[in-house]
């Protein structure tokens, strides 16, 4: 791997239109080299659409963006030789083994068979699919196939990886052998520019995190960071009967005098806190009350609130599938 500047991306004022709309709408984006960045928003905030101007598959509006110091227009082919990308969707062919499918990735990047066979042999047993190798790849469960994705991705090593949404609709057991992945890369030099829609998965893998809405960004900063910025503690209640949520959400607003979030569960609820005084007083109010309580808890807000702070949404379990007619722009 080449020498690399400082600085994996700088973009400032980037911009794409689709059909009148400003699907990317002045991004201002700095990522360090050899850290993994975060690029949260969501779903039709501009992440995809961004991703793909600096991967140089999609030509800005506006604005400029620079890859290891090489312009993404300009200079589309020597920012191609630096990176590569993974994107929402699997790519391997289906049709191919495992260690089929890296061959051919090698061999079209100039391997000889000899050593693209060495380089699939490698990255099989590096991702754990030694037992699987010679298996037709429509037969890989979704873990394996998002395995085999990345490892396609990094057979030609690259200093910067797009992974774009990489561990979507994957088991725990699945995503935590991606986030293993992702940290072995970064161990090893390449710089990843991460989107997710799990926001846990930013806190365990981001050094820091840019969040963007409407194609703007509209916070930025380490994990820390932006929790902080939305309060310094969070209460989670939950209570034995669900029933009561209604008095328990009525007091809690009147003693803390900050909103209440009503949680997915129907007896769960929380609220960002910027007086952890109140809370003791808030807990025994309920239980003059009657309000049954389960359990509590008191920490630091986590990103989902972050997010809901931020956005005014939830990060959505969804994918981000055909975002802001990205798809239909390949040059």
């Amino acid at each position: 791997m080449g020498v690399q500047s400082s600085i994996a991306i700088q973009a400032s004022g980037l911009i794409k239109i689709f059909g009148g709309d400003r699907a990317v709408d002045g991004l201002d984006l700095t990522v360090p080299a050899g850290v993994v960045h975060g690029f949260l928003g969501p779903n039709g905030a501009g992440k995809t659409t961004t991703i793909r101007m600096l991967s140089t598959l999609l030509r800005p509006d506006g604005g400029t963006a620079t890859v290891f110091g090489h312009d993404v227009v300009n200079e589309a082919d020597a920012v191609r030789g630096r990176i590569s990308l993974t994107g929402q969707f699997v790519s391997t062919d289906e049709q191919l083994t495992g260690v089929e499918n890296l061959v051919l990735v090698a061999r079209l990047l100039g391997h000889s068979w000899r050593d693209a066979r060495a380089r699939a042999t490698e990255l099989i047993e590096a991702f754990g699919l030694a037992d699987a190798a010679d298996r037709l790849v429509r037969n890989y469960s979704g873990g394996m196939r998002r395995r085999l994705d990345i490892a396609a991705s990094i057979v030609a090593t690259p200093d910067l990886l797009f992974l774009d949404e990489p561990t979507a609709g994957l088991d725990p057991h699945s995503r935590n052998q991606v986030w293993d992945i992702v940290r072995a890369l970064v161990a090893a030099d390449t710089t990843v520019l991460l989107t997710t829609q799990y926001l846990d998965e930013a806190d365990q893998l981001a050094d820091r995190i840019t969040v963007i809405a409407k194609g703007r960004v509209i916070a930025e900063g380490t994990p820390g960071e932006l929790k902080s910025s939305v309060g310094v503690g969070a209460l989670n209640v939950r209570l034995k009967e669900p029933g009561q949520r209604p008095e328990a959400e009525r007091l809690l607003a009147r003693v803390l005098a900050v909103p209440i979030h009503l949680e997915s569960d129907p007896a769960a609820l929380s609220a960002r806190i910027s007086d952890p005084e109140r809370v003791a007083h808030a807990l025994a109010e309920l239980t003059r009350s009657g309000v049954r309580l389960g359990d509590f808890a008191l920490g630091q807000p986590s990103l989902d609130e972050v997010f809901l702070a931020l956005t005014g949404h939830r990060q959505d379990a969804g994918t981000e599938a055909a975002e802001d007619g990205a798809g239909a722009d390949v040059p």
